[in-house]
C-alpha cells in the first residue's frame, strides 16, 4: 500500500507543486492504513526524515517502479507495434481464451465429447428456434434461452446465433492442452466455441503438429513467470500468457510429400526465430557457430535467471522481455545448455523420477521408488482434493483418506510459477470439481485412468513435481552472472 500527497502552491510561487511518496507497507487492514495516515496530521508532516521522498516521472511516464532505460537497447522478443523493429520471433500470440472452460476442457475425452455435442446441439436448436420467430429481428435476443446448464453464451457465439449461423463439430478439434502449470487436459479447439484462439492455429494447426512455445507472463500481478509447452497453452497458463514458438506453420494448397512431412496436411513449417536474430547473436561470437535452437533455449534459461528478473523487474511488469547478449561465448553456451535442461524437466514432468525423500503414511504400506509407487490397489489412489495436513504446514499433505505424503522437502515450494508453487498447482488441479453454473464435473482421476492408464498418476505426479521443483532451482542457481555485452 502506498500513500501519495501533493503540496500545492500559489501560481506566483517559484515552485508550483511537488509530489511526495511514502510506502506504508503491504497487506495492512483499513484501520492500520488510516492510523498511519493520521499520524502525519497534515502536509507539514511530509519530510524526508519521516520517510517521504519526492518523486518525478521518468521518460516513460513512470512515477514509481521506474524501468531501466537501457532495457530497450536489447533486442525485442517481438514487436507488433513497430514492424520495422529488429525482433527475435517473427510472430507470437496469447494463449487460447475460451470464456467457457467448463464446456471445452475436461480430463475425460469421452465426457468432453458428450458435453461439446450437447452444447452444439443446443446452440443449433436455438438457431432453429430463432429463425422460426415471426417477430422483428431486433427482438430475437429476447427469446434466447440463457440456461447455464445448456451452454455458456458469449458475445461472439450470441452474435452467430442472431445471424442464424449454424455450427458443426470439428472432429479434429479434440486436442491436448497445457491448461495450468504441470496440468494437461483434453480440450476442444474451435474458433467458433473458443472466444479467441489468436495465432495458435499457426503454432499447432493439427493435432500432431510438432512445436515448442515459450509462454511468459505479460504485465502480471503475480510476478513474472515463464513455462515451456509442446501443446496448446491456455491463456491463463502463466498469467495472461504471451507465447513464442520455435516453429510457424503456414497453410499451402500443395499436398506434396515434402509438405506433409514438414507440417501435416497442407502446411509448411518454418523457423519462427528470425534471421536477424541469428545474425545478431552470431555477430557477438564470430569465431563460433550458433543455431536458432541455441538461441531458443538461451532465451528460456535467461528468463529464469534470478539476476535478470531482479535487475529488470520494473520493466517486466510493463513490457515484454528484451534479450541481452553475454560478453563471453562460454556464458552463452552455459545458458543455452541450462535452457535445454530446464525444458527437458518442464516438458517431461510426467516421466521424471519420483522424489524418494518423501514417505507415504497410512495403513497401505506403500513405498516410493524413482519409477513409481509400489503396493496397494488401484482403488486406493482415487483423489478428491489434496490438502495440507495443517494450515501453513508444507512437509505433510493429505492425499486422500488412506494416504498422506510426509517429509516433503520445504525447498520444493520455492519453485513458483504463475503466482504459486508448482506443487500447489498440482494440489489444486488434481481434484474433482463441479462447475457451479453448468454442473459439469471435471475429475482428475479420469485423466489418470483414460489417458495415462495409471490410477496412481495424481499421487506420482505430485512426487515427480517435487523433483522438477528441486532440479529447476538447482539449474537456475547454477546460471552464470549477467556479464552483458
Amino acid at each position: 500500500m502506498t500513500v501519495t500527497l501533493a503540496r500545492q502552491c500559489y501560481p506566483q510561487a517559484e515552485e508550483h507543486g511537488k509530489i511526495y511518496f511514502h510506502d506504508i507497507g503491504d497487506y495492512l487492514t483499513r484501520e492500520q492504513k488510516l492510523e498511519v495516515v493520521s499520524e502525519f496530521g497534515s502536509i507539514a508532516g511530509i519530510t524526508q526524515k519521516s520517510g517521504w521522498q519526492m518523486i518525478e516521472p521518468d521518460e516513460f511516464g513512470d512515477w514509481l517502479n521506474q524501468r531501466d532505460p537501457f532495457f530497450d537497447t536489447y533486442m525485442a522478443l517481438g514487436d507488433k507495434k513497430d514492424k520495422a523493429a529488429a525482433e527475435i520471433f517473427d510472430n507470437y500470440s496469447r494463449g487460447v481464451e475460451t470464456s467457457r472452460d467448463a464446456w471445452v476442457y475436461n480430463y475425460s475425452e469421452s465426457k468432453l465429447k458428450n458435453v461439446v455435442e450437447e452444447m452444439v446441439d443446443f446452440y443449433n436448436s436455438e438457431v432453429k428456434k430463432i429463425s422460426g420467430l415471426s417477430v422483428p429481428k431486433e427482438e430475437h435476443a429476447d427469446y434466447i434461452d440463457f440456461n447455464t446448464q445448456k451452454i455458456s453464451w458469449g458475445r461472439a457465439i450470441k452474435n452467430d446465433l442472431l445471424k442464424l449461423k449454424s455450427h458443426t463439430i470439428d472432429r479434429s478439434g479434440y486436442r491436448t492442452s497445457l491448461y495450468r502449470p504441470f496440468t494437461k487436459s483434453n480440450f476442444y479447439f474451435d474458433n467458433n466455441f473458443n472466444n479467441m484462439v489468436y495465432q495458435m492455429h499457426k503454432f499447432f494447426p493439427q493435432r500432431d503438429s510438432a512445436n515448442l512455445v515459450i509462454c511468459l507472463t505479460l504485465a502480471g500481478t503475480k510476478g513474472f513467470s515463464v513455462l515451456i509447452s509442446d501443446t496448446l497453452p491456455d491463456l491463463h497458463l502463466v498469467g495472461d500468457a504471451q507465447c513464442f514458438p520455435f516453429y510457424l506453420y503456414e497453410s499451402n494448397e500443395d499436398q506434396s510429400d515434402d509438405l506433409l512431412s514438414q507440417g501435416g496436411s497442407g502446411h509448411v513449417r518454418k523457423d519462427a526465430i528470425t534471421n536477424d536474430a541469428l545474425e545478431h547473436f552470431q555477430s557477438a561470437y564470430p569465431s563460433s557457430t550458433i543455431t536458432k535452437e541455441d538461441i531458443f533455449y538461451y532465451i528460456y534459461s535467461l528468463l529464469h535467471s534470478e539476476e535478470y528478473r531482479e535487475r529488470y523487474a520494473d520493466n517486466l511488469i510493463k513490457q515484454l522481455p528484451r534479450i541481452l547478449r553475454m560478453k563471453q561465448y562460454g556464458d552463452f553456451v552455459a545458458f543455452a545448455q541450462a535452457g535445454r535442461d530446464l525444458a527437458a524437466l518442464h516438458l517431461n514432468y510426467e516421466s521424471v523420477d519420483l522424489n524418494t525423500q518423501v514417505t507415504l503414511g497410512g495403513s497401505l504400506g506403500l513405498r516410493v521408488t524413482e519409477q513409481g509407487v509400489k503396493g496397494g490397489q488401484d482403488a486406493d489412489f482415487t483423489v478428491t482434493k489434496i490438502k495440507p495436513a495443517k494450515r501453513g504446514e508444507k512437509s505433510k499433505v493429505i492425499y486422500n483418506s488412506k494416504i498422506t505424503i510426509e517429509n516433503i522437502p520445504e525447498e520444493a515450494y520455492d519453485y513458483v510459477v504463475n503466482g504459486k508453487p508448482a506443487l500447489e498447482w498440482v494440489m489444486e488441479r488434481q481434484a474433482v470439481t463441479t462447475d457451479k453454473k453448468s454442473g459439469i464435473v471435471n475429475d482428475a482421476n479420469d485423466w489418470a485412468v483414460e489417458t495415462m492408464d495409471n490410477p496412481r498418476y495424481p499421487l506420482e505426479l505430485f512426487l515427480r513435481v517435487i523433483t522438477v521443483s528441486l532440479e529447476t532451482q538447482k539449474i537456475v542457481r547454477g546460471l552464470p552472472k549477467l556479464d552483458i555485452l
